[in-house]
C-alpha cells in the first residue's frame, strides 16, 4: 500500500501474501474464501473470481447459489484452468442440495467426456466406480 508501508506489511502478513498481485475474496468477517496469486489473462481471472464466489457460497451452505457460480465457470470459461475444478464442485453442490448421490456419479461421467487428464477427474473417478 503506497504511503502506508506499515499497514501494507500488516495486511501482507495477516493474509500470508507471498507474491503480487494477490487477490483475496473475503467474507464479511474478513475470512479468506478464495485466493488468486499472480497475473492471469482476463478470462482466467474472471473464472477464478466466479470460482471463488462459488466456494464462498458453498462454505456458507448456500448450495444452489454455489452450483450456479460453479456451473457458470464450467459453461462459460471452459478453456480456463478453473473449469475442471468448477465441474467437480457442481456435482458436489448438487449432491449437498439434494442428498442424491446420482449427482456425484453424473459428475464422474461428465469427466469421462471432458477434463479427463486433470486431478479433478481423478477425484471424481471414485464416484463413477461406486455407481457402477
Amino acid at each position: 500500500m503506497k504511503g502506508q508501508p506499515a499497514d501494507g506489511k500488516r495486511t501482507t502478513e495477516r493474509y500470508h501474501a507471498l507474491w503480487t498481485p494477490t487477490i483475496l475474496l473475503l467474507d464479511p468477517e474478513g475470512v479468506e474464501q478464495h485466493r488468486i496469486e499472480g497475473f492471469l489473462p482476463v478470462d482466467d481471472f474472471l473464472a477464478q473470481i466466479e470460482l471463488g464466489l462459488g466456494h464462498a457460497a458453498f462454505k456458507h451452505e448456500r448450495w444452489v447459489e454455489a452450483e450456479r457460480w460453479f456451473d457458470n465457470v464450467a459453461q462459460h470459461h471452459g478453456d480456463s484452468d478453473a473449469a475442471a475444478e468448477a465441474t467437480y464442485w457442481v456435482g458436489v453442490a448438487r449432491y449437498k442440495a439434494t442428498g442424491d448421490a446420482r449427482h456425484l456419479s453424473d459428475t464422474a461421467v461428465a469427466f469421462a467426456h471432458r477434463f479427463q487428464n486433470t486431478p479433478w477427474a481423478k477425484k471424481a473417478s471414485v464416484w463413477g466406480k461406486r455407481a457402477a
